[in-house]
């Protein structure tokens, strides 16, 4: 038995939730946030058995979609002056961790 934790974008979260259950995975959705661009993610938490594992990760996978933002950007030129600009950063897809589960009760 293996826990997948998968920490998706609040954009693909939907399509990645509803393409999990056509499939017939249960999944518990987490409302979370990223440190980087403090943006929101959700993480998917997915008991399965071991054989199911690449499964979930392949649904994971076609459904997070890496794409491309722009975000304001500050530097420092002195003391006390601040200079912005735009910069181009790669956002999306997903994060997934697979974890071993030494007992899974579904109640």
């Amino acid at each position: 038995m293996k826990l997948i934790l998968a920490i998706v974008s609040d954009d693909d979260c939907a399509e990645v939730c509803s393409a999990l259950t056509k499939d017939k995975f249960s999944v518990t959705r987490l409302a979370t946030t990223g440190g980087f661009l403090k943006s929101g993610n959700s993480t998917l938490i997915c008991g399965v058995e071991d054989e199911k594992v690449d499964t979930v990760i392949n649904i994971v996978s076609q459904h997070s979609r890496k794409r491309t933002q722009i975000v304001p950007s500050s530097s420092s030129f002195d003391v006390g002056r601040y200079g912005s600009y735009p910069i181009e950063v790669q956002v999306g897809g997903a994060t997934i961790f697979v974890l071993d589960v030494e007992q899974f009760i579904k109640i």
